[in-house]
């Protein structure tokens, strides 16, 4: 579905939370297309999406959908966005899935059992010095935050191999677990932004920080041993 809307002229555009996050009827139309699949296939499930007001069941599960990550990059047709699902029940985050239609790869973990691209288990890199890991990271829509980052990366830029931005935190997650980023770094991500990546960042490996309360805090992804450097520049 969201193929068929990509690389055309938007509908339903709209802002939310500044003038530049946007949303259009692509991610209302799929996440209208998830809740529908749940609501037939697990009724007495709840739902926390990002386009809607959470719906509580009493099954004790709850997935967390962003039908949408990267609306942005989306509108513009720069091919760096997802559709990012988790399964949370009573003892945590049991399943999490990051699917990038674009590249036609699915990015997925199950607790307790690992994560995997396909056919291929998942490990984060086995980084030990900041000096020469590559960092990804995403910028807050509002300026005052994004100043801010801004500032944090100055400082953090001389210290690293080298920083990406590709403007989607689900995929920036999954390329952790991928090993294609050494580690990941952002402020005000939400359950939806964060959860299937979560997992599948901890079952390649690797651990996840969040060193305030979200969403305001710092969320910290990578190895053990590079992550503990790593947060006390961008905390």
């Amino acid at each position: 579905m969201l193929l068929g809307y990509y690389g055309h002229e938007p509908e339903g555009l709209d802002s939310k939370s500044s003038d530049t996050d946007m949303v259009s009827d692509a991610d209302r139309e799929a996440e209208r297309t998830i809740r529908k699949l749940l609501a037939a296939e697990r009724p007495q499930d709840g739902m926390l999406a990002e386009e809607s007001s959470e719906s509580f069941g009493d099954s004790g599960r709850r997935w967390i959908v962003d039908p949408l990550d990267g609306t942005v990059n989306f509108l513009y047709g720069f091919p760096a966005w997802a559709v990012s699902i988790a399964l949370e029940d009573r003892d945590g985050l049991a399943v999490g899935v990051v699917h990038s239609p674009v590249h036609e790869e699915t990015f997925y973990a199950v607790r307790g059992e690992g994560a995997r691209l396909g056919d291929t288990r998942l490990r984060v890199r086995e980084s030990h010095e900041l000096g020469r890991a590559m960092i990804a990271t995403g910028f807050s829509y509002e300026a005052e935050r994004r100043a801010e980052q801004a500032e944090v990366m100055l400082r953090l830029l001389p210290l690293v191999r080298d920083i990406r931005r590709a403007g989607a935190a689900a995929l920036d997650l999954a390329w952790v677990a991928a090993g294609r980023v050494d580690a990941f770094y952002e402020r005000g991500l939400h359950a939806w932004d964060l959860a299937a990546g979560q997992l599948l960042v901890q079952e390649a490996g690797g651990v996840v920080l969040v060193l305030d309360d979200a969403p305001a805090g710092v969320i910290a992804a990578a190895g053990q041993e590079l992550l503990d450097e790593l947060t006390e520049l961008v905390a």
